[in-house]
């Protein structure tokens, strides 16, 4: 049996996932969880030979789990299940050692396959979202430039930015000009825009 650990936040897909899941004669959930920092614990505990993570979960988000995972247990297979098919998302899933990226509307069928051929140790991804994913680039910014640019997501002066992230002002302010110019954004909220979109943040 494949053993699967579920990582979603909304109860209700969580559960509806277990149950099409137990469907299948080779698979077995034991373990589910509603948000990120709980990941970890739970693989430790139900030692699953593959984890479903969401990307937007409370605690910490499904990309940052899948890199705790790898740090911790590298034998353990990660898929990626998502409702946003971002380019960026995918790349970012990969880098966090993710072995397959899934769209949420993705039949059934489609899943357990997926979750079939993680545990050969094949990378599974939707053909049209690698391609989409190979055509949009890398992302240009710094890890500190999408730490301040996701800070400056909530709102907030320069003086407050600056010091949730422990930085000057000076030097938030630099940042946020460097994020708008390398994506030659007119405003904040332009420069806040095409990271989202593009699944950088």
């Amino acid at each position: 049996m494949i053993r699967v650990l579920i990582a979603e936040d909304q109860a209700m897909v969580r559960e509806a996932l277990a149950t099409l899941l137990a469907l299948e004669h080779d698979i077995e959930v034991v373990a589910q969880v509603g948000r990120g920092d709980e990941v970890l614990d739970a693989a430790r505990a139900a030692t699953p030979d593959v984890a479903l993570l969401d990307i937007e979960m409370p605690g910490i988000n499904g990309l940052d789990a899948a890199e705790r995972l790898r740090a911790e247990l590298p034998a353990l297979r990660v898929l990626i299940l998502t409702t946003f098919g971002r380019p960026g998302y995918l790349r970012r899933a990969f880098d966090a050692g993710a072995s397959g990226f899934l769209l949420k509307d993705a039949p059934a069928a489609q899943l357990a396959s997926a979750i079939r051929r993680a545990v050969t140790g094949e990378r599974v991804v939707d053909p049209e979202l690698a391609v989409a994913a190979l055509s949009s680039g890398e992302n240009p910014l710094t890890p500190r430039e999408r730490e301040v640019l996701g800070r400056a997501r909530n709102g907030g002066t320069i003086a407050e930015i600056a010091g949730d992230l422990h930085l000057s002002p000076g030097t938030t302010r630099n940042h946020l000009s460097a994020v708008m110019q390398k994506l030659g954004a007119a405003t904040r909220q332009d420069a806040i825009r095409t990271p989202e979109d593009q699944g950088w943040l």
